[in-house]
């Protein structure tokens, strides 16, 4: 058991036999009355967002959730299977638990695993990507990038939005939490 003054972003929570991870805090201290801590938390399986307000100094259960790093070598079927880079252990993980995650990993890439008492709980990449586009419709002369968007597939199969200049083949910045393009990588 913890308090409310031990919150920081990035805990999990178990509340009511769910885990949630904290977004976002802040500790409140209005002209009358208690102080408080503003919560707001994400599930950590369905995803869904909750905000919670708490009494200072409260009591809140922590959950161990132990993080590792491993490297992502194939899929298999609806699995994905990755590599403990420690001590080189494998670890199949479900599809379900990989989520969309899986439109922005290539082999042999480094990704974080969350684990709590043994089983995984999601999958993080780093912000951002490097990908290459595999197919997109040919641009128009004098296209700008401020002009509007297009469709792309990456080579993970993966389709996002990209500016009309950009060209097939190109390799491009991805942000994994939104799928929004950054830039080309040259």
């Amino acid at each position: 058991m913890a308090s409310t003054t031990d919150i920081k972003n990035g805990q999990v929570l178990k509340i009511e036999g769910q885990l949630w991870s904290i977004i976002d805090f802040q500790h409140v201290k209005p002209g009358k009355g208690g102080a408080f801590v503003r919560t707001k938390m994400r599930n950590v399986l369905t995803g869904r967002v909750l905000e919670r307000t708490y009494n200072a100094g409260a009591k809140i259960e922590t959950a161990t959730v132990d993080r590792r790093d491993y490297q992502y070598l194939y899929q298999d079927g609806e699995d994905f299977v990755f590599m403990d880079l420690s001590d080189y252990d494998q670890l199949t993980v479900a599809g379900t638990v990989v989520g969309d995650t899986a439109g922005f990993m290539l082999e042999n890439q480094n990704v974080t695993i969350a684990m709590h008492e043994g089983s995984p709980l999601y999958v993080e990449l780093p912000p951002s990507v490097t990908l290459e586009i595999t197919y997109t419709e040919p641009g128009l002369q004098g296209d700008r990038s401020s002009a509007g968007t297009k469709p792309a597939t990456l080579e993970t199969g993966k389709e996002i939005q990209v500016p009309l200049f950009v060209e097939q083949n190109t390799k491009v910045k991805v942000d994994t939490r939104t799928g929004d393009y950054l830039g080309r990588v040259s």
